[in-house]
């Protein structure tokens, strides 16, 4: 299917501004007559607050309010459960909780009165592992609960017992992942500008979700939501980190605005951003694998605990999508799957790129390496024996019939690509010297948009202006992952004009519909379909106007390269000037487009039924050099092959893998956020370690196509499944090369140079 501006690589829509550093990010706003807004932080991870003395801070020069916890008219907020507190009331829960908060004149200044706060604590003894959390004689991280828990997730397939006794072979391993931190170059941002175009406060930031913000600092100031706009500026990055943390800066600005009727600026450094923001949860995970001699996975059951931190956060919905995930794409006839989620008094932990898939992944794919060596076959061929295909029943009882199941080919390709055959028999071999090569591969399935855990719908607005230009207003926001792009190319194709006549507005809770939040990868498949429609809508509207005025047959009228064709291809006008002549008589060309994904199922209690609409899938190939003297770990080449069903931006979709794969090289070998009984040791970037360009190695994306009927023009998700595969990939090239099986994230030095033989067995 030939297409105009799909499937093209177009140039990104917001690069001109970007590069030449127009672009605006939330620090670079300013008001006038802006106050500036700093945080007093608990000196203690977990401590009853006895006393808050703010005088002192009041009296310093140029200090116009300092709010604590009693100012707030609502201290808690959440987007699944509401137990965030917007600031420390009678207890701080972790490290990174606000006790006050400050309005001055300028920041040096409130950075004086921050200090002069004086606050009386009673330290308390936290709980800082989710095993002991877990336990029924536990102490409470929230008082007004009866346990830890924040959720459990069951799933349920078959019989249990009977599938292990048809086992030849029964595996037990346990694995583990770490705090992991967002790194956005970005620090957050807030300006909240009180009393603004009717509204009682307007928020301007990197706000990842306008619209959860929007929802948080509603109920933080017990305001109807039409009183709280928020404004998105350009994101310096998320990867879904800037939400959560976001609302509650911008609820605490809110309140400084309102008590003092001026513009509060709130912007986090570095060490403040790692300090309260939420992570990549950690996650336990417990495996036993049940298969025969040939290599048929009979039966699997997997316990996993996350860590959730001192708040649920986006905890419920993040483990779900790991016991929907957590057998991989492979047929198993038995399963029980359990994931929980508790409360300690750690960092709190939310949405991530993956969510709650690639802790599981890293399990499930390290894993059917181990079966591979214990049945002493090849880890290709154990997979081609269990993986989806067509008609495939998953681990909740979905039939996958609706879409084309390609994990054979994404599979096929990378290890072609990649010589993985051949390299993996090589590396095998004994080679002498400090310096081992190896090789090894992840596959995975993911559930596309948000699934059976929210309601999944988007809306865009479509303006079509008197000089034929067109006005995009998105319910989605643009993070960073080349949203706008794909909305102009998709309206560009449908009306027929070219891409940069379609101009993208910033997301504003005033004008653009609500379309939820901006993660799980929904961005091209859910709202890409509500472009789609507002442009159907707005051609039909064309249509009716042009088949009036100038006695045409609506079905023989067409749009094509900025002009109207009618009957036998004869050119009637150019787009400008109908939109010119409909506007002299009052014809209205703007046009809304709602869309609402197909119809999902799922039984809490059993975990069946058919969680999302449709997936995509995967395959990765890592290939590393470890140096068994220093225990260092030089990822050398990593291929990635991805069925994004059809890519609207192919140039787009290479930048994504790029990305996730800097990120999964990032998760596997070097990232963690360490702590200590709640404290964090690792504040900055100079002592947490990301991927920078040097550590990047060879990639080769390949891009498989196989066009989805759900998505537009066939189009599904790229953005979270490149992640998720890149540290199980690298795990077994490490196995490959030394034969040391770590089954803890990260793979660092002192796991490589102390870590045992662990090839036929043991925990």
């Amino acid at each position: 299917m030939e297409f105009t501006h799909v499937n093209k690589s177009e140039k990104r829509v917001d690069v001109y501004e970007k590069v030449t550093g127009r672009a605006k990010y939330g620090a670079d706003l300013n008001f006038a007559n802006m106050l500036y807004a700093s945080v007093l932080y608990t000196a203690y991870p977990y401590a009853k607050i006895k006393k808050i003395d703010t005088q002192k801070a009041k009296k310093l020069p140029g200090v116009v309010s300092v709010i604590t916890a009693k100012d707030i008219p609502n201290n808690q907020f959440g987007v699944i459960i509401e137990n965030q507190q917007v600031l420390a009331n009678k207890k701080a829960l972790y490290i990174g909780d606000g006790v006050a908060a400050v309005a001055a004149e300028t920041k040096k200044i409130a950075k004086q009165a921050i200090e002069l706060i004086e606050v009386e604590y009673e330290e308390l003894k936290g709980i800082y592992d989710p095993i002991e959390a877990a336990k029924d004689d536990a102490q409470l991280v929230h008082d007004d609960l009866e346990n830890n828990q924040v959720v459990h997730h069951p799933l349920r397939k078959g019989d249990i017992e009977k599938g292990f006794k048809q086992s030849d072979l029964i595996l037990k391993r346990e694995y583990s992942t770490s705090f992991i931190e967002h790194s956005y170059i970005e620090p957050e941002a807030v300006i909240v500008v009180p009393y603004q175009e009717n509204s009682t406060v307007t928020v301007y930031g990197s706000v990842q979700n306008p619209f959860a913000t929007q929802n948080a600092v509603a109920t933080v100031l017990k305001e109807d939501l039409n009183k709280v706009r928020v404004v998105q500026n350009q994101m310096g990055g998320s990867f879904g980190g800037k939400d959560e943390v976001i609302s509650s800066m911008a609820a605490r600005a809110s309140v400084l605005a309102l008590k003092t009727e001026r513009p509060i600026k709130l912007v986090n450094n570095r060490e403040q951003s790692i300090k309260e923001s939420y992570k990549r949860h950690p996650y336990k995970m417990k495996y036993k694998i049940g298969a025969t001699k040939e290599g048929k996975i009979k039966a699997m059951e997997i316990k996993a605990i996350a860590d959730s931190g001192a708040y649920a956060c986006q905890t419920p919905f993040v483990t779900w999508r790991s016991v929907v995930q957590a057998t991989g794409p492979y047929e198993v006839e038995n399963v029980k799957t359990d994931t929980y989620g508790y409360y300690t008094n750690n960092v709190y932990t939310g949405a991530m790129r993956g969510y709650g898939s690639p802790q599981v992944i890293f399990a499930q794919e390290s894993l059917m390496d181990e079966l591979a060596v214990e049945l002493d076959l090849d880890p290709i061929e154990l997979r081609l024996k269990n993986i989806y295909h067509n008609n495939s029943i998953t681990a909740s009882g979905q039939k996958l019939d609706n879409h084309e199941v390609s994990l054979k080919e994404v599979m096929t390709k990378a290890i072609k690509k990649s010589d993985f055959t051949e390299k993996y028999r090589k590396y095998k071999k004994e080679v002498k010297g400090d310096k081992k090569r190896g090789i090894g591969l992840a596959v995975s399935f993911r559930g596309c948009s948000l699934g059976a855990e929210a309601i999944d719908a988007a809306g865009i607005i479509l303006s079509l202006k008197k000089d034929g230009s067109l006005s995009l207003y998105s319910g989605l926001a643009e993070n960073g992952q080349g949203l706008k792009t794909v909305y102009c190319q998709i309206a560009a194709e449908e009306l027929q004009i070219p891409t940069e006549k379609v101009n993208f507005m910033e997301v504003d809770t005033l004008i653009s519909p609500d379309s939820g939040s901006t993660v799980a990868s929904r961005a091209t498949l859910i709202g890409g379909n509500a472009v789609k429609k507002a442009a159907d809508n707005l051609i039909d509207k064309i249509k009716d106007y042009i088949a009036e005025q100038y006695q045409q047959k609506k079905e023989e009228i067409k749009l094509k390269d900025g002009f109207i064709y009618g009957k036998k291809d004869i050119k009637i006008m150019s787009l400008k000037e109908m939109a010119v002549k409909a506007a002299m008589e009052g014809v209205y060309l703007t046009t809304y487009g709602w869309y609402v994904s197909p119809d999902i199922s799922w039984d809490e209690e059993t975990g069946h039924g058919n969680p999302y609409f449709t997936y995509v899938y995967g395959c990765q190939v890592a290939e590393v050099e470890v140096d068994t003297a220093t225990g260092e770990i030089e990822v050398l080449k990593m291929t990635a092959a991805h069925d994004v069903g059809r890519a609207i931006n192919p140039a787009n979709v290479k930048g994504q893998i790029y990305g996730g794969v800097s990120m999964g090289i990032g998760y596997g070998i070097m990232e963690e956020v360490v702590t200590n009984e709640g404290y964090i040791e690792s504040t900055n970037f100079d002592q947490y370690l990301i991927p920078t360009v040097k550590d990047m190695p060879k990639l080769e994306p390949i891009i498989v196509q196989n066009p989805d009927p759900s998505g537009p023009y066939g189009a599904k998700s790229i953005g979270e499944p490149t992640l998720e595969l890149g540290a199980a990939a690298i795990a077994n090239a490490v196995f490959n090369a030394t034969d040391k099986r770590i089954r803890s994230l990260p793979l660092n030095l002192e796991k490589i140079i102390v870590g045992k033989n662990l090839s036929k067995g043991g925990k």
